[in-house]
């Protein structure tokens, strides 16, 4: 299915804005190696952006991308969330091979393109949006600032989703419309990505 999604709140970047800390974190997730798309998007990142900020991916046009792993994300944390309400019942998520859903989201639904381009609305701009974090620790409650490349609500981007098990495709359009309700990106709690989204004709 082809998908156009828009962002009805603001979309906060995730990536770390210094380059040392976001490979050292995508090394993390690669223990044999980063991937070198990976590595170029992360030199793609702008200079000047500061080290304590979160920022997007860029690709080699400085353009804005999602990468296609953290739409599958958002599909497990939408999935999880109707399974603990039981809007999927156990028998309906036997039948579609959800009950073990992870493993079915990671090797039977894919996303395409790999690197899903953000499109702003004409004029719109990056911003930044900034809040506090408050934390526990063992001197007390500690208050830091958080600083985060912010995409205007308008944007779109459009996607393609394989499923490898036609059963799967109303799941998928399910977790889709939980987008409304739960979005992607940072700050998720607050309200920050949630989106709209509409079936393009393929």
């Amino acid at each position: 299915m082809k998908v156009e999604i828009e962002f009805t709140e603001p979309l906060l970047g995730t990536r770390a804005g210094n380059k040392e800390l976001a490979t050292e974190y995508q090394a993390s997730k690669h223990p044999d190696q980063i991937q070198e798309d990976e590595a170029d998007a992360i030199e793609n990142i702008d200079e000047k952006l500061e080290k304590s900020s979160t920022v997007f991916d860029r690709d080699e046009e400085r353009k804005p991308f999602l990468w296609d792993y953290q739409i599958k994300g958002f599909f497990k944390a939408a999935c999880r969330a109707m399974r603990d309400t039981e809007t999927h019942t156990k028998k309906e998520l036997e039948a579609a091979k959800l009950r073990a859903y992870k493993k079915t989201i990671d090797t039977l639904i894919f996303v395409k393109p790999r690197r899903i381009l953000l499109q702003m609305p004409d004029g719109a701009e990056m911003s930044f949006c900034e809040r506090p974090l408050r934390g526990q620790t063992v001197r007390g409650e500690r208050i830091s600032l958080a600083r985060s490349e912010e995409a205007p609500a308008g944007t779109k981007m459009v996607l393609e989703i394989l499923t490898m098990n036609k059963k799967l495709d109303k799941y998928v359009e399910k977790w889709l419309e939980y987008g409304s309700l739960y979005g992607l990106g940072q700050w998720r709690n607050s309200g920050k990505g949630r989106f709209k989204f509409k079936l393009l004709k393929e």
